[in-house]
C-alpha cells in the first residue's frame, strides 16, 4: 500500500513495476541486468478520489501520457530494489503535489497614493538625467 496521505493510498495492484535494462556506461554489466525500473499507473482507472484525477490529468506533466498513464523510469542506482524505492517515492510526490489546493489569486490595484509616488519618482529619475545632458549654447 503506498500511502499519499492519512486519507489516500493507492494498492499495489495498480501499480505496474517493471525491470528495464540502464542505459549508460558501465560495461558488460549494464548488458546483462534489469537494474533500471519502469513504473507505470493508471490514473483513470485508480481508485483515487476523482479531485485528485481531475487535477492529475489537467497538469502537463510529460510523465503522463495522453491515455492518463504515468510513466515513471528510475535508474539512479545500481540495484533494482533502491531504484523501485525510488520510482515510488516519485510516484507518491507527484500524487501529493496533485493534492495540494493552490489558493487563488486574487487581483488587486495600486492605490492612489502609490500611483502618485511612483510618477514622483519617475519625474525626479526624469530630472536628474536632464541634468547629466550637455549644456546648450545661448
Amino acid at each position: 500500500m503506498l500511502r499519499i496521505s492519512n486519507s489516500v493510498s493507492i494498492p499495489p495492484e495498480e501499480i505496474t513495476v517493471r525491470g528495464v535494462r540502464a542505459g549508460g556506461p558501465g560495461g558488460q554489466h549494464v548488458n546483462k541486468a534489469s537494474t533500471a525500473v519502469h513504473l507505470f499507473f493508471d490514473v483513470r482507472n485508480s481508485s483515487l478520489p476523482d479531485a485528485y484525477k481531475s487535477r492529475l490529468l489537467a497538469r502537463g506533466d510529460r510523465r503522463i501520457t495522453g491515455d492518463g498513464v504515468v510513466v515513471i523510469k528510475a535508474q539512479e542506482h545500481r540495484s533494482l530494489e533502491k531504484n523501485r524505492a525510488d520510482a515510488m517515492e516519485r510516484l507518491r510526490e507527484l500524487v501529493r503535489s496533485a493534492g495540494v489546493v493552490r489558493k487563488r489569486r486574487r487581483p488587486t490595484k495600486p492605490s492612489r497614493n502609490a500611483r502618485a509616488k511612483r510618477m514622483d519618482a519617475k519625474t525626479k529619475a526624469s530630472r536628474t538625467k536632464a541634468l547629466r545632458s550637455r549644456v546648450k549654447p545661448e
